[in-house]
């Protein structure tokens, strides 16, 4: 039995979900250098990266925001919910992502908001990427659209 998605009107301010974990791997950060063509040498030469002050290779800032991306279509807020489209994302990468790393992430609605054509509506989540030491590395908001039962 498939589960009713919600409508922006059943979404609660302060709703919070936390994903599954994810390893982050050397092919990781190699299938992304592939994929973006960002081979700066912090990510993928280890005797340039013992020269900087992280001492070894860090993954893409980038990657592990496109790995909570991905993550969070693996909760509530994306599976049960008539979703539309991300409009945005505004993210800050406090601490570095290491190879090795296993990551999830928790996500909190902190606001929401109908579209002026009152037919949609905008959900803020705010969002941390979170290692196994339990530090955040990564932070910020996403601004997801909606669909709502009816229109305001």
């Amino acid at each position: 039995m498939t589960e009713e998605r919600r409508y922006f009107e059943d979404i609660q301010i302060g709703e919070e979900f936390l994903t599954p974990s994810r390893t982050i791997t050397e092919s990781d950060v190699m299938s992304y250098a592939g994929l973006t063509g960002d081979f700066e040498e912090l990510h993928v030469s280890e005797e340039f990266a013992q020269t900087t002050p992280f001492g070894t290779r860090v993954a893409h800032g980038l990657l592990g925001l496109v790995i909570l991306d991905g993550l969070k279509t693996r909760t509530p807020i994306v599976t049960g919910v008539k979703t539309m489209a991300s409009l945005g994302w505004t993210w800050d990468f406090p601490k570095p992502l290491h190879f090795g790393d296993t990551v999830h992430a928790r996500l909190v609605v902190t606001n929401k908001r109908r579209t002026s054509k009152g037919n949609r509506g905008i959900l803020f989540i705010q969002g941390e990427l979170i290692n196994q030491a339990g530090e955040v590395i990564q932070k910020g908001e996403n601004r997801m659209m909606v669909h709502c039962r009816s229109a305001a």
